[in-house]
């Protein structure tokens, strides 16, 4: 590891020393979670082949007018893998019973889910039932509807840190960030550090109506937030706002303008206080 990905490591780890730890069950293992600051509940749930640091940008800010709980979601970063067969109703009942432990049962929640993160999240707020007091999705699929291609690029075996560097970068302008100068050191280490870990894997859930099939049982108040450019919808994103206000014609639906799919981290300046206002609805 070089003086640049030590020094990113140094400031991912100052953040997440900042909040309190805690472990639930999880297959023949713990559930990870973290904890940030006081008040309302607010659960961020981390995208595919991810972690916590998903939302790196947004825990602090938001700490200050709420609990920030980010978990590692069933296998993928710190998380134990959970058992098989891997299905979203088996990973949510996982979380859920996770948030029994981590959250006391008097208060109502709100749940934010990125990418995978949404798909599972509505089944977490399904089960919750009347516990969930709102569900923002946050650039999701899993509604049925056409994905646009997203081609990622493997990092093959004795590949140079320099040469596996470079495909993660590829990877994120290819997926996750639209303006290529916004991929900066640390969205390249974040994702060089969550991508091998990932045991679940969460692709053929976000192809899948997965998302849209847990709706009906959802009683929260419903949300969307996305990147205007998100490589997984464009051109297409108001195709996910009409599958949303099947369900709540009233929801409201925000679009960043030039953000791309990790819309939380490339455009955290706009995101944050968009979801302050959602969470606190």
């Amino acid at each position: 590891m070089g003086p640049i990905s030590e020094e990113i490591a140094a400031f991912v780890e100052s953040v997440a020393a900042k909040a309190q730890r805690l472990e639930t069950p999880c297959g023949d293992g713990t559930m990870v979670w973290r904890v940030w600051g006081e008040g309302r509940p607010l659960v961020l749930m981390h995208g595919g082949y991810g972690s916590w640091t998903h939302w790196i940008r947004n825990v602090l800010p938001l700490s200050r007018q709420f609990r920030v709980i980010a978990p590692d979601s069933p296998g993928l970063g710190e998380s134990a893998t959970p058992p098989e067969p891997h299905t979203a109703e088996g990973l949510a009942r996982i979380i859920v019973e996770g948030l029994a432990a981590v959250v006391p049962s008097g208060e109502a929640i709100h749940l934010a889910g990125f990418s995978f993160g949404g798909v599972l999240g509505a089944h977490v707020v399904a089960q919750l039932g009347e516990r969930a007091r709102g569900f923002t999705v946050v650039g999701s699929n899993g509604m049925g509807l056409v994905r646009s291609p997203t081609p990622l690029e493997r990092v093959p075996p004795g590949a140079t840190e320099a040469e596996a560097m470079a495909i993660y970068r590829q990877n994120l302008q290819s997926l996750m960030i639209a303006d290529p100068a916004r991929i900066d050191p640390l969205a390249v280490y974040l994702q060089s550090q969550n991508a091998p870990r990932a045991r679940v894997r969460s692709r053929r859930f976000s192809r899948s109506g997965a998302l849209a099939e847990a709706l009906p049982a959802v009683t929260a108040r419903l949300g969307g937030i996305w990147g205007g450019r998100d490589a997984t919808a464009f051109p297409h994103v108001d195709e996910r706002e009409r599958v949303l206000r099947q369900f709540q014609p009233d929801l409201r639906f925000e679009v960043i303008p030039g953000a791309g799919h990790w819309v939380q981290y490339e455009a955290a300046e706009q995101f944050n206080p968009l979801m302050a206002e959602f969470a606190a609805a």
